[in-house]
């Protein structure tokens, strides 16, 4: 069904998230008007958020863009950073939130370049060019999902949140995405059957 587009995505799993925050005492030295802490939590997070951009927005080029985007956001909200949760999980919700509204902007991509963060470490040549095509025509039908059905779909399959977490990111209760989650997998399976009828030897 859709298995070679879960495993074209799941190349590469976000890294496990640590027990306590430890961005708390550099958030804590940023909001007292220290840059140096500013710019330390950047390049603390900013590895992290490019991977989720490009996982949420695909390879465009534009992600430095966006990045740059976040980061600013993120600069000028500070001050209303609470600490009620760790500092990635806010930085992250403002990855969302850009990568929204570009995706309901350029909804129709085809996808010429794959991001490094999108890449299998290690991969053979022979090895890179077959993930290259599984997941270019992954990407390709994840354009065709509407963006909170996208977001959604990637944060709990690719990202591995739970419904809880996804819903304090995107502003919405876990039933809600549950919901957008299986109607994104439904979506996605109808497309992979469609062009598999349509092109047996090439979805072969």
């Amino acid at each position: 069904m859709i298995g070679f587009v879960l495993s074209a995505l799941l190349l590469v799993r976000r890294p496990a998230a640590p027990a306590s925050d430890p961005s708390a005492e550099l958030v804590a030295r940023a909001l007292t008007g220290d840059r140096r802490a500013f710019d330390e939590l950047y390049r603390a997070h900013v590895a992290a958020a490019h991977r989720l951009l490009a996982r949420l927005v695909g390879p465009a080029a534009d992600v430095e863009d966006l990045l740059q985007h976040v980061f600013l956001e993120a600069f000028r909200s500070l001050a209303k950073f609470r600490g009620e949760s760790a500092f990635s999980t806010w930085l992250h919700r403002i990855v969302v939130h850009v990568a929204y509204r570009h995706i309901r902007r350029q909804r129709l991509m085809h996808w010429e370049e794959i991001s490094d963060d999108l890449r299998a470490p290690g991969a053979s040549p022979e090895q890179a060019a077959r993930d290259h095509q599984e997941l270019t025509r992954a990407l390709d039908y994840l354009s065709a999902l509407k963006p909170k059905k996208r977001i959604a779909y990637v944060l709990r399959v690719v990202e591995g949140l739970s419904l809880d977490e996804i819903g304090s990111l995107v502003g919405a209760n876990a039933a809600a995405v549950g919901q957008r989650v299986k109607h994104a997998q439904r979506e996605l399976t109808a497309m992979v059957e469609r062009d598999r009828h349509r092109q047996p030897s090439e979805m072969s």
